[in-house]
């Protein structure tokens, strides 16, 4: 063996991991971590700057189609309440004069000559129909206006006449020709009443 071959430099190890032989070059820690890989142009600022724009605009675009929307809702929901209001004034205002009517038929069967326990019997059907007809009614929000022995009211009742009595002070109902009614708190039709009026004084002799 020549002695050149003993002095001969020995092969570097490979590192584990690197099958290529090359070593990954170290990082350069001298570089300061915060300061950024690239600066961006003025064209690459004017184009983040018109994106975040779009992406405003579309977001208050957003907000405008959702306010919209619930405000649709809350109209259809309120579109739907008033015709539903609407439909159930139109039918207990055509069932009024069939409630008129049994009433009338009740009062005239309590007059009427009839075999013992006829009259009885038929008042008591009458009667039966009718609770029926306005309890049906009363679940809808029907009320009666109750007039007589009150105070002359114009937004609940409606004068035919006055009459001159010292029986009751004047203004009040003494009496009340035909019912009126309420749903819930909407005015069908007023009480057609009578008021007291103050007698006139006679003349002196």
């Amino acid at each position: 063996m020549k002695k050149a071959d003993l002095h001969a430099k020995k092969p570097e190890p490979v590192p584990v991991g690197d099958p290529t032989g090359m070593a990954a070059p170290a990082p350069d820690l001298s570089a300061d971590p915060r300061a950024p890989a690239t600066e961006m142009t003025p064209a690459q600022l004017n184009e983040l700057k018109a994106r975040a724009a779009k992406a405003d605009e579309h977001w208050d675009r957003l907000l405008r189609t959702a306010a919209d929307f619930d405000n649709f809702k809350k109209r259809a929901a309120r579109e739907r309440q008033e015709a539903a209001q609407s439909a159930t004034v139109a039918l207990v205002n055509k069932l009024l004069p069939v409630l008129d009517h049994f009433e009338m038929a009740q009062a005239a069967a309590q007059k009427t000559q009839a075999p013992p326990g006829g009259a009885a019997a038929l008042h008591d059907g009458f009667a039966m129909i009718q609770q029926q007809l306005k309890g049906i009614l009363a679940e809808t929000g029907l009320e009666e206006v109750d007039a007589h022995g009150r105070p002359f009211d114009p937004a609940w009742h409606e004068a035919v006449s006055q009459l001159e009595t010292a029986d009751a002070p004047e203004g009040q109902v003494i009496q009340q020709i035909r019912k009126g009614y309420k749903l819930r708190d909407r005015l069908l039709r007023p009480a057609t009443v009578v008021v007291a009026k103050k007698p006139t004084a006679p003349p002196a002799a």
